[in-house]
């Protein structure tokens, strides 16, 4: 019993670590946006942020903007942000976002981005890759791959309400 009670420690040690690792690299991380002024994660404190990792040459990236639009417009009441991270080179960023008509923030990564997304759990490097985080700051969720409507909302629901 002992051996266990120490085995279920350590994991919940660990679990504990590397969500300081997490909340860690989201509070140093700072990136450039369109306008060149330097962003961070604190200025969006209180409210739930979807930070979503896309590049331009990554169709999934492209197909979910739209959804991620929709989205930023439908939770506004209720103090959500999507704030995009872009693993890509400004001048396709900015052409990509006019002609999308992004209107949520967009944050300039290039390498850097890729480094933070590993910590944040997404080994493989993988996009899109988004990260929910709560009203604190803190990552809620996680989600390689496109999102899709049904779980987004389910994710949302629950992040918002609390």
């Amino acid at each position: 019993m002992a051996a266990t009670a120490l085995g279920a420690g350590a994991l919940v040690a660990t679990r504990v670590l590397r969500r300081s690792a997490e909340e860690d690299a989201l509070e140093h991380a700072r990136f450039l946006d369109l306008q060149g002024k330097p962003r961070a994660f604190a200025e969006w404190r209180g409210k739930v942020v979807l930070a979503n990792f896309w590049a331009t040459w990554c169709a999934p990236c492209l197909e979910e903007i739209p959804l991620l639009v929709a989205t930023r417009r439908t939770y506004a009441r209720q103090t959500l942000e999507v704030v995009g991270i872009a693993i890509d080179q400004e001048a396709k960023v900015k052409q990509f976002a006019a002609k999308m008509q992004i209107d949520y923030p967009l944050l300039l990564a290039e390498s850097q981005g890729l480094d933070l997304l590993r910590t944040l759990g997404n080994r493989s490097g993988g996009l899109p890759f988004t990260v929910f985080l709560d009203r604190a700051g803190r990552p809620a969720r996680t989600k390689i791959g496109a999102l899709r409507q049904p779980e987004l909302d389910s994710t949302l629901a629950a992040l918002v309400s609390s």
